[in-house]
């Protein structure tokens, strides 16, 4: 320090400085004061009086802390201590409190002080306003989240409540079909698994846009095998495209050939959507599909697949493509009426790519046709057979046949699987509540438990918890698989029954096709 610097200032400059600080005082829109270190105020501005009643000259001479809400007391005065302790080099010292408005109510004020000398220097905002804004937010964003849970979970009850008459429904029609029908017969059955397919697939759209609204559905990542996974959809289109005289047009790419980690059944879900909806708009001309892996393409190695579908149908106008990914949307409103539908197949679509990392974009010409191309990132896996999601426990002697105990409290869901298992020559012993399923596990000897999740007495969880426990109570008894099936299709539904002590979890409606292949899974 400079003896120029030491020495005190002239009276004039400090008779300026004096006058500059009175007129910040009295032009300042916040609230200033300061304060000796016992808390008393040294000088007070006119916005105190503006804001919480309170003149200048009530404030000055009185501790600050008597306005203060008796709630903000406590943590006011521990900020009190931080400010008084630190130095004119440390960073500013912030709090929220509230005080007493002269007129009563009480205002909360957001404050920034220092310490300088022997006073502390502190300025404050009135952020009542803002603070009952951004509670008022936070109350109306948990209203949402609760209102959203609710509407999740009406939606997964109303799901069971439906796939449950829909298990028998499809069931019954799936085992009728597999008789001898005349041909009037046949086209009725046709008819009505038709029906319930569609029905189904609207559940199932219905849940999805559920869960994606509340955050809930997941994406597994897992080894598969691209082409075979995909080939079964195609395939199908491919059916159905010709069944109504479109021609079926596959391109594959030649690094589409291996194992892939990804999501095969979101990615099954969306081509299948795309293939469903091209066959359906087109009435004569052709449906494509084009699948291509390029390698490697993202930061990583990671690949790049591109799924095409395109056809020579209704189309659209480039200005309705927008509203083609949105919710209950259609680009035409005659197309409800022409086509039916619902309008979610490609907003579900939509989230699920971008889900999985990837986009999905259209191009359409009104009465031409239209192109839908899909790229999704994809790691090659190790060339090993793809993970089985269940251990495949011995399987019952050949000259015996497989002996299942079947939980399921609805009569005609037992007489489908019944039927089901009838064709296959299994002995199927049938009971309605956990209870019922616990007691004749442990008086037979059973390869396989079939288990509904939702049953009277003890539900199907409670039911495969505690038969787990009886096979660990003796010892060398062999682990017997248990298949979880429930008209509950949520993904926590299926976490919950595989913490159970479940080995596979099947949603309702089963069809022949998905509950063989499901027992062949767990018992080889």
């Amino acid at each position: 320090m400079t003896i120029a610097q030491a020495q005190p200032q002239p009276p004039a400059q400090h008779d300026a400085d004096a006058v500059a600080i009175a007129t910040f005082f009295e032009v300042s829109l916040d609230l200033l004061v300061i304060r000796e270190l016992d808390g008393r105020v040294v000088r007070a501005s006119p916005s105190w009086e503006t804001i919480l009643g309170h003149r200048p000259d009530e404030m000055e001479g009185r501790p600050l802390l008597r306005l203060l809400h008796p709630d903000d007391l406590a943590a006011t005065r521990l900020s009190a201590v931080e400010v008084e302790t630190r130095g004119p080099g440390d960073p500013v010292v912030g709090f929220i409190n509230r005080y007493l408005h002269k007129a009563g109510g009480w205002r909360t004020l957001e404050w920034r002080s220092r310490r300088v000398g022997d006073r502390v220097y502190g300025v404050a905002r009135d952020v009542t306003d803002r603070v009952a804004a951004e509670r008022a937010l936070l109350e109306a964003k948990t209203a949402a989240e609760v209102a959203n849970q609710a509407k999740t979970d009406f939606l997964a009850n109303m799901s069971h409540e439906i796939r449950t008459p829909l298990n028998g429904v499809i069931g019954i029609v799936d085992t009728l079909a597999d008789t001898e029908l005349t041909p009037p017969q046949r086209e009725m059955v046709e008819l009505v698994r038709g029906s319930g397919v569609v029905l189904e697939r609207l559940v199932s759209d219905i849940l999805d846009v559920s869960k994606i609204e509340a955050g809930q559905l997941e994406i597994e990542v897992r080894p598969f095998d691209l082409e075979a996974e995909l080939d079964g959809i195609i395939d199908s289109a491919g059916l159905r495209a010709r069944a109504a005289g479109l021609a079926f047009e596959v391109r594959r790419g030649g690094g589409a050939a291996g194992l892939f980690l990804g999501d095969s059944t979101r990615i099954q879900q969306v081509l299948a959507n795309l293939l469903s909806n091209a066959v359906k708009f087109t009435a004569r001309g052709r449906v494509g599909v084009r699948l291509d892996v390029a390698d490697p393409v993202y930061p990583g190695g990671a690949c790049l697949l591109t799924l095409e579908v395109s056809d020579t149908g209704v189309g659209f106008a480039p200005e309705q493509a927008a509203a083609l990914f949105q919710r209950f949307s259609q680009a035409d409103t005659t197309i409800t009426r022409r086509f039916g539908g619902t309008g979610l197949g490609l907003s579900i679509c939509k989230s699920l790519v971008e889900m999985m990392g990837g986009v999905i974009d259209v191009e359409s010409t009104p009465g031409e046709g239209s192109r839908f191309r899909i790229e999704l990132p994809l790691t090659r896996a190790a060339a090993a057979a793809p993970e089985s999601r269940v251990a495949a426990p011995p399987r019952p002697a050949n000259d015996r046949p497989l002996r299942v105990l079947l939980a399921d409290d609805h009569p005609t869901n037992q007489r489908v699987v019944q039927l089901i298992l009838g064709a296959q020559q299994a002995e199927v012993v049938t009971v309605a509540d956990g209870v019922e399923a616990l007691t004749a596990f442990k008086a037979g000897n059973f390869d396989l438990v079939l288990m509904d999740m939702q049953m009277p007495v003890m539900d199907g969880l409670a039911a495969t918890r505690a038969i787990r426990a009886h096979e660990q109570a003796e010892p060398g008894r062999a682990r017997t698989p248990v298949v979880m099936l429930s008209a509950n299709a949520m993904a926590r539904h299926r976490d919950e029954a595989l913490a159970a002590g479940a080995d596979l979890h099947v949603a309702k409606p089963i069809t022949a096709a998905a509950l063989l292949a499901g027992i062949a899974a767990v018992t080889g």
